[in-house]
């Protein structure tokens, strides 16, 4: 049977609770400023934490995000939020078999040559099976849970009240923007025929490409709940630390072409690079899982990234300027792109230098911290800013993979993989390639 947890009255016990919670802990951080207190960060993030720890849904999936966004939220509330069980309950076996006679029709048992009761992952907002197709192909059924849309809109709710609080904390990062993107990127994660699109669309975007696998899916084993496809095995990235020099800048490289490949030729972005969204196969080649966390950029904005790197390349301040306010930045002062030309510098300057090398120099373990603390109080101090939606998922993305060849230790030539990809780019021609593409794969075109 369904516990407590997974039956929807349950869950809206728990969001009573928890608003009430929230609120009242942004109503003592409100006082604290009004009165001129200081706020102690710590404290109320722990309170934050016990407030939301009954939730272990999509807010999970909307704390990894997060923690990878500079100054989305405070250090101190993303730790906390990062404490919390990630993992979601997995469903038993009576309620699984419920799930799936109610996405496939009562034979579905028919359809399968074999079917694991027991869940290989269980994630946010589903939980996936190996199964074997009638053929003998090894397969993925990845399942929704029950309720989810009602659950997700609850937490976006949960998720609007946290950033409230953190706007009373802290105004220098204006997070209207970043909202507006994790709330539409979260709902498009419930929508798994958008999912089977998008393993279309990398499969045909990276076709040709030995050093990245995408699995396929299989439509008539698919519905709007669940996606069937095909299992790709391969280790975990941080039992491939380990390997010598050579496979790891190896499987680095890998990365950085399933990542940026689409970006820079289709416009198009996995916004997600958490560790449990890709294998490495022995080869080091890698296998990208999870398409739920797509965008789709207009080309403009893909000049403007072109663009503010050739600005640090160059030291060309006007067109850094140029290309913050083709992102949708506006009214920056003279201080202001001094403040953000601290993170293009940073986030560049690897790409810039024609030699092998780390990701970052520093020695500082944490890829950007230290340099989006100095931008953020520099932000703080003229007055805050607004970063445009579509900054949320390529900043993430940026930091997120300069973390994982930290953790490889990798050493490449930035420079000439970069180079590489944006040689001959033109607007025009990327806008065709992403519109023959989009309607080739059934994905639509709106971001």
């Amino acid at each position: 049977m369904a516990t407590e947890d997974n039956r929807m009255s349950g869950r809206v016990r728990r969001y009573a609770r928890v608003g009430t919670s929230v609120g009242g802990l942004a109503a003592r951080v409100a006082g604290q400023r009004y009165l001129g207190m200081p706020a102690d960060s710590a404290k109320n993030a722990q309170e934050l934490r016990r407030a939301l720890g009954g939730l272990k849904g999509p807010l999970m999936k909307v704390a990894q995000l997060l923690a990878t966004i500079p100054d989305g939220l405070p250090d101190e509330y993303i730790e906390e939020l990062r404490a919390l069980q990630s993992n979601a309950p997995a469903m038993g076996w009576a309620f699984v078999k419920r799930r799936m006679a109610a996405e496939l029709g009562a034979d579905w048992r028919g359809l399968f040559g074999e079917f694991e009761q027991q869940a290989a992952a269980a994630a946010s907002l589903g939980q996936v099976h190996r199964a074997r197709g009638a053929d003998g192909q090894d397969l993925a059924c990845k399942l929704q849970y029950p309720d989810m849309a009602s659950v997700v809109e609850a937490d976006l709710r949960q998720l609007k009240l946290i950033f409230a609080l953190y706007k009373r904390y802290d105004s220098a990062i204006d997070t209207r923007e970043i909202l507006h993107e994790l709330t539409a990127r979260l709902r498009e994660e419930l929508d798994y025929r958008r999912e089977a699109g998008h393993l279309a669309l990398y499969g045909a975007m990276l076709d040709g490409e030995d050093g990245v696998h995408v699995p396929i899916a299989l439509p008539e084993l698919s519905t709007g709940r669940l996606l069937t496809m095909s299992w790709l095995d391969g280790e975990a990235l941080m039992d491939a630390v380990s390997r010598p020099q050579g496979e790891r800048n190896r499987i680095a490289g890998n990365m950085f072409t399933a990542w940026y490949r689409p970006f820079y030729r289709y416009g198009v972005l996995h916004g997600d690079p958490h560790l449990g969204n890709y294998t490495i196969r022995d080869d080091g080649s890698v296998n990208l899982l999870d398409y739920g966390c797509v965008r789709i950029f207009p080309a403009t904005f893909i000049q403007g990234v072109i663009d503010l790197y050739r600005s640090v390349q160059r030291d060309d301040r006007a067109l850094m300027v140029h290309a913050f306010e083709s992102w949708g930045f506006s009214g920056l002062s003279s201080e202001m792109v001094d403040a953000l030309a601290l993170w293009a510098n940073y986030i560049y300057g690897p790409l810039t230098e024609d030699r092998a090398r780390l990701i970052d120099e520093s020695g500082s373990g944490k890829f950007g911290g230290a340099v989006a603390a100095e931008v953020h109080r520099e932000v703080r101090r003229l007055g805050g800013v607004t970063p445009p939606r579509e900054f949320v998922l390529l900043d993430r993305s940026a930091i997120g993979l300069g973390s994982v060849f930290l953790h490889l230790g990798a050493e490449l030539n930035w420079h000439r993989a970069f180079e590489e990809l944006i040689e001959g780019f033109e607007s025009a021609a990327l806008s065709v390639r992403q519109k023959e593409i989009l309607q080739r794969s059934g994905v639509p075109e709106a971001a």
